[in-house]
C-alpha cells in the first residue's frame, strides 16, 4: 500500500530559517545588552573558576586521551588544558555549570543562557589561535559578546512559550540549538549552512530530565550543559563540511520533533529575535541556589537573627511560593547528593535559617549529616500563591516570589518575610552589579596570584577595551 507522503524535499521550517536570519543578518544594537553580556561574561568565568575547586568536576575535564594536546586548540580558562574546539567547549561547559551558579532564564521552560558560553569562546580562541599562525586577524571579544547576546535570545525566546519539561526533556536541548546556531555562523557558514546545522541539532536525541528529578537527581544535571555546548560545536564542524540537513526535522509527519517529541504541538512564539533576554536575565549573586529558590533564601537569611537560638522551638515553618517551585524543587524525604540538596527548596531555606549564608560547600556531606537540617525539612510545608504563579509568567514582572514564616511551639511566630525579586534580577540591577563584581574577585583569587586577577579585573571592567581585545589574548589571562 502506498503511504502517498510526497517525496519531495520541502522547504525549510521557519523556525530554522528564522534563527538563520537572526544570527547571520541580525545587528544588536543595544548598549544595554553588550554591557550585561560583559557582566554575564566576568560571572560565567567566575562560577567556573570556583567549580575548579571540587574533584568531582575536574575528573570530568582534560583531553578524552590523556596528554594530549593540541596545536593552536582552545584553552580551558584556570587549566592548564589546551584541546580541540568540541573537549574544550566540553570542559568550558562543565565548569561553568557545575555548582548551579551561573546565569538563569525563567519563562515557560527554564535554563541557563551563559551554559552557551562553553562553545562560543571555545570555538572563538581556537578560530583566533588559527587565524594568528596563518598571518590573519582574530576574533574580537566584541564578537563572543554578539555570540552571547544571541545565543541567550535564541535560547529564551523559544523558553518564553514552549516547555520541554512537561514532555519531559532537558532544557538543555535549547543549548545546543542555541550554540550550534551561533558557533555555525561564527565558523563561517552560510544562511543554508546554518539552517542544516540547527536542523540536525533539533533532530538529535534530547536529553531526558531523568538526572534532575527524584529519585534519579544526580551529577549529570551538572555536565549536562557542555555535553550540549560542545555537541553544537560538533555539529556545526561538520555542517562545515558539507555535511547535509533536513528541512521539515520539525515538523515532519510522524517522524519528526513535534510529532515525536512535543506531542505534535508546532511550537509557539510571541516574540521576535532581538537582545530582550540578555537585557533580562537574572543573575545568581549572592547563593548557588536553584532560581527558583533564590528569594526563599534571602528570606531565610533575614529571619536567620530571630531563629537561629530557637531552632529546637519550632513547630512549623511555611514557605510560600510559585507553582514551577513547587513542581520542580519541594522535596520531602532523604537526598542523596550535592545535585539532589540543591534542588531542594527545604533544604536550602533549612540551611539559611541555621547558618545565615549558603555556599557551594554547603550542599557536601558534612553539612548535610547536621541533624539539625532534615529536623527543619520536616516541619516544612510548600504552599502556593497563587498571584505569584502568574507574576512569575508576566513578562513585564517576572518575579521569583517566596516568603517564609517560622511558627514555634507556645504560639509565637516570625514575621512573614516575602522577596518577590531576586538581587539578581533587572529590576534589582543597581544593587547586585557590585555584589556581582564581588563575586568575580572572590572567583579569580581561588586560581589566580593578585598580579594576574588584577589585570583580568581592569580589563572586564572597561567595556570598550574588552570589546577591542582578541579573544585569544583575553584568554590567555586565564592561563595556569
Amino acid at each position: 500500500m502506498s503511504s502517498h507522503i510526497s517525496n519531495v524535499r520541502p522547504q525549510p521550517d521557519k523556525v530554522l530559517t528564522d534563527i538563520a536570519d537572526y544570527v547571520a543578518k541580525t545587528t544588536i544594537k543595544s548598549a544595554e545588552a553588550y554591557n550585561t553580556a560583559r557582566l554575564c561574561l566576568m560571572d560565567t568565568l567566575g562560577c567556573g573558576l570556583e567549580a575548579l575547586s571540587y574533584p568531582a568536576c575536574t575528573k570530568l575535564m582534560g583531553p578524552i586521551v590523556p596528554g594530549t594536546i593540541v596545536p593552536n586548540g582552545a584553552k580551558v580558562p584556570g587549566t592548564p588544558y589546551q584541546l580541540d574546539p568540541v573537549m574544550a567547549a566540553f570542559n568550558i561547559g562543565c565548569m561553568i555549570r557545575w555548582l548551579d551558579f551561573n546565569d538563569t532564564w525563567l519563562a515557560a521552560e527554564w535554563g541557563h543562557p551563559s551554559d552557551n558560553l562553553g562553545g562560543i569562546l571555545a570555538t572563538a580562541d581556537w578560530l583566533s589561535r588559527n587565524a594568528v599562525a596563518a598571518g590573519n586577524k582574530p576574533l574580537l571579544m566584541r564578537d563572543v559578546l554578539t555570540g552571547m547576546i544571541k545565543a541567550h535570545e535564541i535560547q529564551g525566546v523559544i523558553a518564553l512559550e514552549n516547555s520541554f519539561n512537561r514532555v519531559g526533556l532537558d532544557h538543555v536541548v535549547l543549548v545546543k540549538v542555541a550554540s550550534t546556531a551561533v558557533v555555525a555562523h561564527m565558523l563561517g557558514c552560510s544562511h543554508g549552512e546554518i539552517v542544516n546545522a540547527v536542523s540536525n541539532a533539533w533532530i538529535d536525541g534530547q536529553s531526558l530530565r531523568t538526572y534532575r528529578h527524584t529519585p534519579n537527581t544526580g551529577s549529570r544535571k551538572s555536565w549536562a550543559a557542555g555535553d550540549a555546548t560542545s555537541r553544537a560545536v560538533r555539529l556545526a564542524l561538520m555542517t562545515l563540511k558539507g555535511e547535509m540537513g533536513y528541512p521539515s526535522a520539525l515538523s515532519a509527519k510522524t517522524w519528526g520533533f513535534y510529532d515525536v517529541m512535543f506531542k505534535g504541538k508546532p511550537f509557539k512564539f510571541k516574540r521576535t529575535y532581538g537582545s530582550y533576554v540578555m537585557e533580562n536575565v537574572l543573575f545568581k549573586i549572592s547563593f548557588p541556589a536553584e532560581f527558583h529558590a533564590q528569594t526563599a533564601v534571602e528570606c531565610a537569611l533575614k529571619l536567620h537573627p530571630a531563629v537561629k537560638d530557637r531552632l529546637a522551638e519550632i513547630k512549623k515553618i511555611v514557605i510560600t511560593t510559585h507553582e514551577s517551585a513547587i513542581r520542580i524543587i519541594d522535596k520531602k524525604g532523604p537526598l542523596s547528593n550535592p545535585a539532589d540538596r540543591d534542588h531542594c527548596i527545604q533544604y536550602m531555606t533549612a540551611v539559611g535559617l541555621i547558618k545565615g549564608n549558603l555556599i557551594a560547600a554547603d550542599y557536601e556531606d558534612d553539612v548535610a549529616n547536621d541533624p539539625r537540617v532534615d529536623q527543619l525539612r520536616a516541619k516544612m510545608a510548600c504552599v502556593e500563591n497563587r498571584q505569584w504563579s502568574r507574576d512569575y509568567l508576566d513578562p513585564d514582572k517576572r518575579s521569583i516570589a517566596n516568603a517564609v514564616q517560622v511558627f514555634f511551639r507556645g504560639g509565637t511566630k516570625t514575621e512573614n518575610v516575602a522577596v518577590e525579586y531576586p538581587v539578581g534580577h533587572r529590576r534589582r540591577r543597581k544593587e547586585g552589579v557590585p555584589l556581582l563584581e564581588a563575586k568575580f574577585r572572590t572567583n579569580l583569587a581561588r586560581r589566580f596570584a593578585e598580579k594576574q586577577r588584577l589585570a583580568i579585573l581592569a580589563l572586564c571592567q572597561d567595556q570598550k577595551k574588552l570589546e577591542t581585545t582578541p579573544v585569544n589574548e583575553f584568554v590567555d589571562l586565564f592561563a595556569i
